[in-house]
């Protein structure tokens, strides 16, 4: 009893809170925006604000906490089935309360601020994680393995991830050429994929050399601007589940004196593992690097 006593002193002098048996117990954290917030030690109730966070959670097999996500969240196919809280970008702040959350998680690229400051106000507490590259994603996604107290499950996970990815890497390591990559995301006007985007980290993970590199995160190109970068592979994927895609590759087709028409290396592929921080992206990745290098995977 004398050592229980002294550790719970310890606890109280390094400000660590401890839950009473029979209280709500709750805790103090920092969130990756750097804003303290108070939550509970077990939320029961999380409403998840983006689609890549509820993708998150069901990959840590904590779905059963999930009573509310936005809008596109389709993946898995579970999730289509939970009550809808707006898009990530146009919260509705109404359906959310009403849900009466114990905890939402939201993400910086794309929630308004003000929802998560109103939210506060009625006493919900906000965590915001602000993925930006892999090490950010393993990151959130080991946070929220945290938040949710299934921290072996989140180990467990990102362990495959960083398994994989250096996989990929060392594949990649053997490759004496990098091929000429354009990575189409819009149709009109056309658009692609540049610096401080995940797929750029993609595409160069993969073994490939962007086109699109520059200033601006989502260029925007002519026709013309894009023969003349000559691109040995064309990637075409959309959020939208259309045949617009499919067609813009007939249309690349008839360029035959560019090289990825002249060797077929356009492929139409699934934007979902793409534009997600999520765990699947390193599908993509691995998609993608099968793509560039196919010569690297030959006997697989």
């Amino acid at each position: 009893m004398k050592y229980r006593y002294l550790i719970i002193i310890s606890l109280i002098i390094l400000g660590i809170s401890i839950p009473v048996k029979g209280q709500s117990a709750s805790r103090n954290v920092i969130d990756q925006l750097g804003r303290q917030v108070t939550l509970p030690y077990d939320p029961q109730r999380v409403v998840a604000l983006a689609p890549s966070i509820t993708e998150i959670i069901f990959a840590l097999e904590q779905e059963h906490r999930l009573k509310g996500v936005t809008r596109f969240s389709d993946f898995p196919t579970e999730a289509t089935k939970l009550p809808k809280v707006g898009s990530y970008v146009h919260l509705d702040l109404e359906r959310i309360v009403a849900l009466k959350p114990d905890l939402c998680i939201a993400i910086k690229d794309g929630n308004p601020r003000e929802v998560a400051n109103l939210l506060e106000s009625y006493n919900i507490p906000v965590y915001a994680v602000d993925p930006i590259n892999w090490s950010g994603i393993i990151e959130t996604v080991l946070e929220i393995g945290w938040l949710l107290n299934s921290e072996e499950k989140a180990k467990i996970l990102t362990q495959n991830m960083r398994s994989r990815i250096q996989r990929v890497k060392s594949l990649v390591k053997k490759a004496d050429y990098r091929p000429r990559v354009f990575f189409q995301i819009g149709i009109s006007p056309i658009v692609s994929v540049g610096t401080g985007t995940f797929i750029h980290e993609l595409i160069v993970l993969a073994g490939g050399r962007n086109l699109a590199v520059g200033a601006f995160q989502y260029p925007r190109f002519s026709r013309e601007q894009v023969l003349e970068l000559s691109p040995e592979v064309i990637i075409i994927t959309s959020m939208v589940k259309t045949d617009a895609f499919e067609r813009m590759k007939s249309e690349w087709n008839l360029w035959t004196n560019i090289p990825a028409v002249k060797n077929q290396r356009i492929h139409c592929l699934d934007s979902a593992i793409f534009n997600r921080p999520t765990p699947r992206l390193v599908n993509g990745l691995e998609q993608l690097a099968r793509i560039i290098h196919p010569e690297l995977f030959e006997g697989e």
